[in-house]
C-alpha cells in the first residue's frame, strides 16, 4: 500500500459472482455470448440506420444513439468481468476502479435520459402528429441527445468526486464483479453515511424520476389511442407495451439498488447483472426487430 491523495489502498479485490470454478466457466460462456450479441446486434443497428436514407426519422436517429450507448455501457463492465472469470484475476487498480465507476454512471444515466427522450418522441408522434416534424427537428434531436450526455456527465462527475475525496486505508474487498459507488464508499476509513445517502438518493431519484416520466408518457399515449384502435393504432399499442416492458427491466433493478437505505444484500450483484449485461441485449430486440422498416433495411444491407 502506498499513501497518496488520501488513499492508501492501491487496488481493490472483486469477488465476482461465484468462487466455484464450474460456475465461473458457465458464467464466462453465458456472458461472452451475451456480450457478443450486444456488440453485433447494436453495431448492426448503427450500420443499418447510417447507411439507409429511408431510416432518417428522429426515431431511428435516437435509436442509433441508444445502440451506441448500449455498446459503451456493457463494455464498461463485461470485458473486465470476462477476463477475471477466464484468468482467475480479481484485482483492479484504484485508478481503474474509479474510472469504471465514472464511466458506468456516465453512460448509464445518459441511457436513462435518452430512453426518456425516446418516449417523448413517441408521445409527440402519436399525440401530436401534425406538429411532429416541427417539434422533433434534426436540430432538436441533436440538442436533446447532447443534453442527455451533459446530464450524464454532471451526475457521474458528482458521484466520482464524492468518492475520490474519501480515504481508503483498510479493507479493499468488493462483493461484486465491478466497481460501483455504494460498494466502494463502504470501504472508506471514515464515517461516510451522509455521503452514502447523498449518492444513493442522487442515483435513485434519477432512476425513479426518469421511470415515472416514461410511464406517464406511455399512459398519455394509451389514453390518446383509446377508442381509435385501428390497425395502425393496434401496432402502436403493441409497441408501447413492449417498450414499457424493456424499460421496466432496466429501471426496476436500478431503483431497487439505489433508492433504498445504504445497505448490502448478498444478491445485489445478481440484480446488477440484469441492467449491466442483459438489458443492453434486449434493446435491439424490442426497439428494432419489431420494426418492419428496420428489418427490410437489414435485408437490403445483407443482400448488398
Amino acid at each position: 500500500m502506498a499513501r497518496g491523495n488520501f488513499s492508501w489502498v492501491t487496488e481493490f479485490i472483486l469477488l465476482g459472482l461465484s468462487d466455484k470454478r464450474e460456475l465461473q466457466v458457465l458464467f464466462f460462456v453465458i456472458f461472452l455470448l451475451v456480450y457478443t450479441m450486444v456488440l453485433l446486434g447494436n453495431l448492426l443497428i448503427i450500420v443499418t440506420v447510417r447507411t439507409d436514407p429511408k431510416l432518417s426519422s428522429p426515431m431511428y436517429f435516437l435509436l442509433c444513439n441508444l445502440s451506441f450507448i448500449d455498446i459503451c455501457y456493457t463494455s464498461v463492465t463485461a470485458p473486465k468481468m470476462l477476463v477475471n472469470l477466464l484468468f482467475h484475476r480479481r484485482s483492479i487498480v484504484f485508478g481503474g476502479c474509479i474510472a469504471q465507476l465514472f464511466f458506468l454512471h456516465l453512460v448509464g444515466s445518459s441511457e436513462m435520459f435518452l430512453l426518456t427522450v425516446m418516449a417523448y418522441d413517441r408521445y409527440v408522434a402519436i399525440c401530436k402528429p401534425l406538429h411532429y416534424t416541427a417539434i422533433m427537428s434534426r436540430w432538436a434531436c441533436w440538442l436533446l441527445v447532447s443534453c442527455c450526455w451533459a446530464g450524464g456527465f454532471l451526475h457521474s462527475i458528482t458521484q466520482t468526486l464524492l468518492t475520490v475525496q474519501l480515504p481508503f486505508c483498510g479493507p479493499n474487498t468488493i462483493n461484486s464483479y465491478f466497481c460501483d459507488v455504494l460498494p466502494v464508499i463502504r470501504l472508506a476509513c471514515t464515517d461516510a453515511h451522509l455521503t452514502q445517502w447523498l449518492m444513493a438518493s442522487n442515483s435513485g431519484l434519477i432512476s425513479l424520476g426518469c421511470f415515472l416520466v416514461l410511464v406517464t408518457s406511455y399512459v398519455l399515449m394509451l389514453a390518446t389511442l383509446r377508442g381509435r384502435l385501428r390497425r395502425g393504432h393496434r401496432k402502436a399499442l403493441s409497441t408501447c407495451a413492449a417498450h414499457v416492458m424493456v424499460v421496466t427491466l432496466f429501471f426496476a433493478p436500478c431503483i431497487f439498488i439505489y433508492l433504498r437505505p445504504p445497505s448490502t444484500f448478498p444478491f445485489d450483484k445478481y440484480v446488477c447483472v440484469s441492467y449491466t449485461i442483459f438489458s443492453p441485449v434486449m434493446n435491439p430486440l424490442i426497439y428494432t426487430l419489431r420494426s418492419n422498416e428496420v428489418k427490410e433495411s437489414m435485408w437490403r444491407l445483407w443482400k448488398r
